[in-house]
């Protein structure tokens, strides 16, 4: 049944909330109603927010995280061990990891995973740019904690063949995260304990 719509302008807006990732029509319609109840000063700062953001974030040169400068907090702490880099599908996963409190190295977010059913191969990702910062010197270890999807584990054979001629080592987290989860919804305790408990990624192609 097609939903009508007293105004164009509520259709209009509730068409846009609907665009958001996981928002069906009925969802939009409850916070766009939502948005009306609050004042118009409120709404303005909400949109303003929202404008300020996609116009003046900036992605950290070194890892491709989130940030407010050239370089990201994280990679800008010295406290940090920057031998040791946790390879991420996104910005998502920093967050996560971060909220463990167990992983005191630096990341790198390749901004997705190799899909070809999707259209994204590894030119739309930032690998050779992991590549060449691994190439440049000063890593010991790289630590493959992407989603343990088909497409997460195409994507670790991809960047372990791009850097197998080099020193350095390659980890993946423990399978504590079950086949075909996504790091984001896994819990603090068990991605922290996945991450401490990682094996060698050689180890793992004899099931791949």
């Amino acid at each position: 049944m097609i939903q009508k719509y007293p105004s164009v302008l509520l259709e209009n807006a509730v068409n846009e909330f609907a665009k958001l990732p996981g928002i069906g029509r009925k969802t939009a319609l409850r916070l766009v109603l939502h948005s009306l109840k609050r004042s118009p000063e409120e709404v303005e700062t909400f949109g303003n927010a929202m404008i300020e953001l996609r116009r003046e974030v900036n992605y950290c040169r070194v890892c491709h995280n989130i940030c407010d400068d050239e370089v990201c907090q994280i990679c800008g702490d010295l406290s940090r061990d920057a031998s040791l880099i946790c390879v991420v599908e996104n910005i998502k996963e920093v967050m996560a990891i971060e909220n463990t409190g167990q992983f005191r190295g630096l990341y790198h977010v390749l901004g997705g995973i190799i899909s070809p059913m999707d259209g994204i191969g590894p030119k739309d990702l930032q690998i050779e740019s992991l590549v060449e910062r691994v190439k440049a010197g000063g890593i010991s270890e790289l630590i493959f904690a992407l989603s343990s999807t088909m497409e997460g584990d195409t994507t670790n054979f991809y960047i372990y063949r791009k850097l197998s001629d080099t020193a350095v080592k390659m980890s993946i987290i423990s399978r504590g995260i079950s086949i075909g989860d996504e790091i984001e919804y896994a819990d603090e305790i068990t991605l922290g304990r996945s991450i401490l408990n990682r094996t060698n990624f050689v180890d793992t192609l004899k099931f791949v």
